[in-house]
């Protein structure tokens, strides 16, 4: 974590001598957690919680519609109203008094990877992880996801889409912070045109690191790619987020 330095003295007998304090800032790095569609935070919080072990805050939340309680059904749920609640519960966290708001990393899996994608466009992000994310054409944007044509997407991700035509691609292009982008092996949702796609879009990034999880399928079913996942998340997230924060201030 960077350091304060402030230069003091020391009083001894009738003398001083120089010191200087090294303290490490109050704020520290948030992260932001979005989950799939039809899932929830459960899984995110098992990693939430080691990441904040790293000395980071950070919050997962559950998208409206998902948990089957109060509110507005499944059914109905648009990608509008996910995206309203991704920008509440990223606004909740930078309220956090802890958090250093120039430090703001957002993880997204599928569903969540393409809402974290657009709201770099909307919000300050630096830090960018996508595992599986997901691809929608631009059209039919307050239309219930559930009603979308599952095949005419199917054909849409199996495509390699131009960053200009699609708004989450096109917020990808003009992320200039550090993105990881994981994929699964074997994923019959989001195929390997769809990460070639959001690959190609990140052309402006600070970095880009791309991760092929063997044998894994786009749930992460079986527990050695939920533990590989983990890892490499882990580790991104020591190397960018916590170790950038490590250098210290050198005192003049």
């Amino acid at each position: 974590m960077t350091a304060r330095s402030e230069t003091i003295q020391i009083d001894i007998d009738d003398e001083q001598m120089s010191g200087t304090f090294l303290s490490p800032k109050s704020k520290v790095p948030g992260v932001l957690f979005v989950h799939g569609w039809g899932g929830s935070q459960e899984r995110d919080l098992e990693r939430a919680k080691g990441i904040a072990g790293l000395g980071c805050v950070c919050l997962t939340f559950d998208l409206r519609g998902h948990t089957g309680g109060t509110g507005i059904p499944l059914t109905r749920v648009s990608r509008e109203d996910n995206l309203r609640d991704l920008l509440a519960a990223y606004d909740r966290l930078l309220a956090h008094p802890a958090l250093d708001t120039s430090a703001i990393a957002v993880v997204g899996t599928s569903y969540g990877g393409y809402l974290a994608s657009i709201l770099t466009s909307l919000r300050p992000v630096r830090w960018l992880a996508l595992r599986v994310p997901a691809l929608y054409r631009d059209e039919q944007w307050h239309t219930p996801k559930r009603d979308l044509d599952k095949m005419d997407l199917r054909d849409y991700r199996s495509t390699l889409v131009r960053a200009d035509s699609n708004r989450a691609l096109h917020a990808c292009s003009q992320f200039t912070g550090d993105v990881l982008l994981v994929e699964s092996e074997n994923d019959d949702y989001v195929p390997h045109a769809t990460i070639m796609s959001y690959r190609a879009a990140c052309q402006q990034t600070h970095s880009l690191t791309h991760r092929i999880i063997d044998g894994a399928d786009h749930a992460l079913s079986e527990p050695v790619s939920q533990q590989a996942y983990t890892s490499i998340l882990v580790d991104w997230i020591t190397e960018m987020v916590v170790g950038e924060r490590l250098s210290i201030i050198q005192s003049t």
